[in-house]
């Protein structure tokens, strides 16, 4: 029934499978790919008419992941999948990226690649699947893509280059995560985390990415030669040539002489004014000859890189007039925002960000449902694109594929540099607002972003820097450009993002244009990116250094305090009870976690001094000699009883309270009174016994203790009592007998007929008596 084509592979250590024919059969091409456990089903279709009008190409991926995958229920109300997470974003850009570029110029028909996750074994990343599973999907489709490409994973662990490692392994273990696409002859993509690595290493990693994916392409082809469709039949455009010289003619001077203006918007004005020129000039064949019209119009953009490409790679000369690795003029200024917690403003150039950072508590973390389970993340970066930073009108709302992946990119470059927990128990969350782009915001984000944070008082490792790199290709003859503009970026063969700190780089991103790139081209422009990065680093520290001591006085204070994980019920209590009521009454947050860390936070820092001591006084033990402040909770006959220490009660006898004699507690204390007291005793039961007259009630400091030791009692005369003979039943008769009503007195005088006055011994606790 099925006529199902297979091949596999043995890589990295696993089994890659890739199958076709069996499900998804009326897609255009439908892949299942297979790696440990983990399995992806990848279906692409393509419309077969190009919509009238459409001039763009209209390539969208999806990647999902099922829950059941995994073998979980979904979270909250609705119990589905809804819409995409951050990371399914993410990955769908992963794939979107690299296999764009390897559709033919003019191909304008709807394609939808759709990747999703049915089976997840914990251990192998699907991200890496799916993407061979939609590469190996097009190939056998028959659609006119010039792949197939391969992509892998790979870490630094101990020196060594490591093939798909767990994506949350990769910098736990190591020092790089970093994502790789390729076709057999050049490098299409790179997507990086990295602890500080130095140009030569990440270039090693690119390599043996580069080389472990041939090993899937070749799979990929495999698969194709037994199981691929018939090639679509495409088109071809006669004429092109001929076409761009005759409008070369007509508006090639003009374009000229508005890409030599420096000025964003007086450029953009006479490159608008070029093609209304164009579109008069040939309005004639708006009806005799419609498609010659709007083929001629879309030249326009064609012709504008060709001059913009000649300029650069004859003259050198680039459109704002800068030298190839000149980076624009930087001015960056901090703290400008009196409430926010950290604050920068940085712009480069006529590309600018408004980043702002704030401290929060445990409370403030972000959830993450996926495939692996709940997690939470401390550290957040949010990246805003509003429309009037590129002066238009457009869209203003939640954030798009590409302002996510903007925020992830900068998340990455900052992320290595953070303090561990332990050191800044902190949620940190930065904002990032563009306020006017012309080239690479998302490195502004970067710099901006590493400001407004020390600025807040985060301790980072070191300061980090961002650059956007270009690329200019035509045959063998290329230029590499630093610190690109918007125009640059558009008309130009490649996006290079690197960031880093002094030491090495921590985040790389590269998207290519064309069909890949050369070792010797990336590390060119690794090399040109470095100085780059080193001169915004300069610039940066002209508005401040490093970290500042202090955090603002509107951030909320963090304390930790370690305490032993037997006494965690302790200070929770039966239900929250207890901590519940330090919350209350201190007003301070209180977080504890499963190994007695204690995390008290407050914007007062009284509340977070009273609730530590609160802490403490459940926690630690009393030690005697010392000398506490504590309340009056309860006055007895005998004296009263101190709460001290948050959690610990204890007994000031009577004849404790004063050197001189006392009646009366009350005489002395009343309920709710601060008092301090001295530990005298704690005995096996962990009763304790405290003094108030050797501790000077004004200063706390320890007094001379005046009072006389008192004489040791002499046993009890009568020797042995012998045999005491019948005392008849204990049910009856009258038992006083001889010691009538038991008013007597005892050996020092004293009456016992009720609480003594004197200090006698009978109604103390029994811990208290003499011996």
């Amino acid at each position: 029934m099925f006529d199902t084509k297979t091949v596999s592979i043995e890589w990295g250590g696993k089994t890659l499978t890739l199958e076709t024919g069996r499900i998804a059969r009326q897609a255009d091409g439908a892949v299942l790919a297979t790696y440990g456990e983990t399995v992806v089903l990848c279906a692409v279709t393509a419309a077969k008419n190009v919509k009238e009008g459409q001039d763009f190409f209209p390539l969208t991926v999806h990647y999902q992941e099922k829950f059941s995958a995994a073998g979980r229920i979904p979270g909250g109300f609705f119990k589905r999948e809804r819409g995409a997470t951050e990371k399914e974003t993410l990955t769908s850009r992963l794939i979107d990226r690299p296999i764009r570029p390897l559709f033919p110029e003019g191909f304008y028909n709807e394609i939808n690649v759709i990747c999703q996750v049915l089976s997840f074994d914990g251990e192998t990343e699907a991200d890496m699947v799916a993407m061979i599973a939609a590469s190996a999907a097009l190939t056998i489709s028959g659609v006119p893509f010039m792949g197939p490409i391969g992509g892998c994973r790979v870490g630094y662990i101990d020196g060594e280059y490591v093939l798909n490692p767990k994506q949350d392994k990769a910098l736990e273990d190591g020092r790089l995560d970093l994502v790789v696409a390729a076709t057999h002859d050049a490098v299409m993509m790179v997507e990086s985390e990295a602890k500080e690595l130095t140009e030569e290493e990440m270039l090693g990693a690119v390599a043996f990415a580069h080389d472990e994916i041939r090993k899937v392409i070749g799979a990929i082809i495999d698969l194709a030669e037994q199981g691929a469709k018939d090639p679509w039949q495409i088109d071809k455009v006669d004429g092109k040539a001929a076409l761009l010289e005759e409008l070369r003619g007509v508006i090639g001077e003009d374009l000229a002489a508005a890409y030599k203006l420096t000025n964003k918007s007086e450029r953009q004005a006479a490159v608008n004014d070029a093609r209304t020129k164009a579109r008069e000039h040939f309005s004639g064949l708006a009806e005799s000859d419609p498609a010659g019209y709007m083929g001629r119009l879309k030249l326009v953009k064609t012709l504008e890189g060709d001059i913009v490409r000649k300029a650069i790679l004859k003259d050198g000369t680039r459109i704002d007039g800068r030298k190839l690795d000149q980076v624009r003029p930087i001015e960056s200024m901090v703290g400008f925002l009196p409430r926010a917690h950290g604050s920068a403003l940085f712009t480069r150039g006529e590309t600018q960000a408004i980043c702002t950072t704030t401290l929060g508590t445990k409370d403030s973390e972000q959830m993450i449902d996926g495939l692996e389970g709940l997690s939470y993340s401390n550290f957040m970066l949010h990246y805003n694109f509003p429309p009037y930073s590129v002066g238009e009108v457009g869209r203003f709302g939640a954030p798009g594929r590409r302002e996510i992946g903007h925020g992830k990119l900068a998340w990455r470059a900052l992320h290595p540099v953070l303090p561990s927990k332990e050191d800044f128990p902190y949620t940190i969350r930065i904002l990032s607002d563009i306020t006017e782009s012309n080239g690479s915001s998302s490195m502004a984000t970067i710099c901006g972003g590493c400001l407004s944070m020390m600025d807040a008082g985060v301790p980072i490792e070191r300061p980090v820097s961002g650059i956007a790199m270009g690329l200019i290709l035509e045959g063998n003859d290329f230029a590499v450009l630093s610190d690109i503009l918007g125009d640059e970026d558009h008309l130009g063969d490649m996006d290079f993002k690197v960031a880093g700190t002094e030491n090495g780089i921590t985040t790389m991103q590269m998207d290519i244009k064309v069909a890949g790139i050369t070792q010797e081209i990336m590390g060119k422009a690794l090399e040109q990116a470095k100085a780059g990065r080193q001169h915004i680093l300069g610039e940066m520290q002209k508005a401040l250094g490093s970290a500042r001591n202090e955090l603002s006085a509107h951030a909320p204070r963090i304390e930790t305090m370690q305490i032993d994980k037997a006494k965690i019920r302790d200070v929770i209590g039966t239900g929250g009870k207890v901590i519940r009521e330090i919350v209350a009454e201190t007003g301070a947050k209180v977080d504890i976690d499963d190994e007695g860390l204690i995390k008290i936070s407050s914007s007062d820092v009284s509340q977070i001094e009273a609730a530590r001591k609160w802490i403490a006084g459940i926690t630690e033990e009393a030690e005697v000699g010392k000398v506490y402040d504590g309340k009056v909770v309860n006055i007895v006959d005998f004296g009263a009883f101190v709460n001290f220490m948050g959690g610990k009660d204890g007994l000031v006898h009577v004849s404790e309270m004063k050197n001189e004699r006392v009646e009366k507690p009350t005489d002395v204390v009343s309920e709710g009174q601060e008092v301090k007291v001295k530990v005298l005793e704690i005995d096996q039961r962990g009763k304790v016994r405290l003094s108030m007259r050797v501790v000077d009630q004004e200063t706390g400091e320890e007094l001379e203790d005046t009072r006389p030791p008192r004489e040791p009692r002499e046993p009890r005369s009568g020797g042995d009592r012998g045999d005491r003979g019948d005392r008849g039943p204990r049910g009856g008769g009258d038992r006083r007998g001889p010691r009538g009503n038991r008013d007597r007195k005892d050996d020092r005088g004293g009456r016992r007929d009720g609480p003594s006055a004197g200090g006698g011994d009978d109604h103390m606790p029994a811990f208290l008596k003499d011996d």
